[in-house]
């Protein structure tokens, strides 16, 4: 199952359900009119979504073409941000590039931050930048949305609340991170709203390429209308969405709504090295930190430029036969 936010002139837009081409739409009306209150009451709301969504594909019910450019977030507000950093790879190569020491605990005991999720941006809408100093950064993700999940669960309990997926671009400052982590209290300044891609999806509408707690398949990262990355989700995630969930709620309950990143996707090199740029022949990179980290390790210092006003980045998965699972993220920067 496949669905959306429609605007509709209020903050949290109107629930749709997306065919599975992402052509074709029609509104979940008399059944939930958000994400959110589906997600209140999924037990009962899921099954009639699923039977509209089959009845969307095949044709016995009115629908409208689906308008990537007319959709919020699938939550547009969330109860709760909260991003992992599962692909532990990506936190090797930014600490070895500054020379800090790997601690072994962040292999077996994953990292998170809870973020802003009070507004979360459209997949079209514009990064507004107040000062190119600040270090303008993109960052692919993927991330998973949650039913209710009890204080304590076990990675089966988790991994059940699981009802929908989708991919990110979890923006951060990248020059002020320093000075906020020297303050022992993590990050705020440096991470500003996200921007989610148009379509959530249920792990059952992944089929083979959702297994292990985990979504298989390249995440494409276009820089500046350049081919920046297409690292793999499913290769060199050190912590499953099961287990990131565990880790979220080992002191307290999840609400319906919450969403878990993955954090930064990053695969090694074929010979377990840093791994080359796409124009080098390797599969690149879903942040322009990684890639400034290897120049860093290679080259004694990066060459790359974080984002500017007028650049421009876009996300986005395909499936097999080679169609937008997610629809995209397409993003310009802008002065604020």
């Amino acid at each position: 199952m496949k669905l959306a936010t429609i605007k509709d002139g209020t903050r949290d837009g109107r629930l749709a359900v997306v065919s599975r081409d992402l052509a074709r739409a029609a509104y979940a009306d008399g059944i939930a009119h958000t994400l959110q209150a589906a997600l209140d009451d999924w037990e009962n709301l899921g099954p009639r979504l699923a039977a509209l969504h089959g009845a969307v594909n095949g044709g016995t019910v009115q629908t409208f073409p689906f308008d990537e450019m007319a959709a919020l977030a699938p939550l547009p507000r969330a109860y709760q941000w909260a991003d992992g950093s599962a692909y532990v790879n990506h936190v090797a190569l930014v600490r070895k590039a500054r020379n800090a020491e790997m601690p072994e605990s962040f292999w077996t005991d994953p990292l998170m931050y809870q973020g802003g999720s009070d507004i979360m941006l459209s997949p079209r809408q514009p990064i507004a930048l107040g000062d190119e100093a600040w270090g303008l950064d993109c960052e692919a993700e993927v991330a998973v949305i949650t039913g209710d999940v009890p204080q304590g669960a076990d990675e089966a309990t988790a991994e059940a609340a699981i009802k929908l997926i989708v991919i990110l671009n979890d923006v951060s400052l990248r020059n002020l991170i320093p000075a906020e982590l020297a303050k022992s209290f993590g990050f705020f300044q440096s991470k500003p709203s996200s921007a989610f891609a148009p379509v959530a999806v249920t792990p059952h509408e992944l089929g083979e390429a959702w297994r292990e707690g985990k979504v298989h398949g390249a995440l494409r990262v276009t820089l500046n209308d350049l081919p920046f990355g297409m690292a793999d989700a499913g290769i060199d995630m050190t912590f499953s969405f099961p287990r990131l969930i565990v880790h979220a709620a080992k002191t307290r309950a999840l609400g319906a709504g919450t969403i878990i990143g993955s954090g930064t996707v990053s695969n090694r090199g074929p010979d377990g090295d840093e791994g080359k740029p796409i124009l080098d022949g390797g599969v690149g990179y879903s942040c322009i930190a990684e890639l400034r980290a290897v120049e860093t390790i290679r080259g004694g210092k990066p060459e790359t430029p974080f984002m500017r006003v007028g650049d421009s980045v876009r996300i986005e998965m395909l499936d097999a036969q080679g169609l937008s699972i997610f629809g995209t993220i397409d993003q310009n920067v802008v002065a604020a």
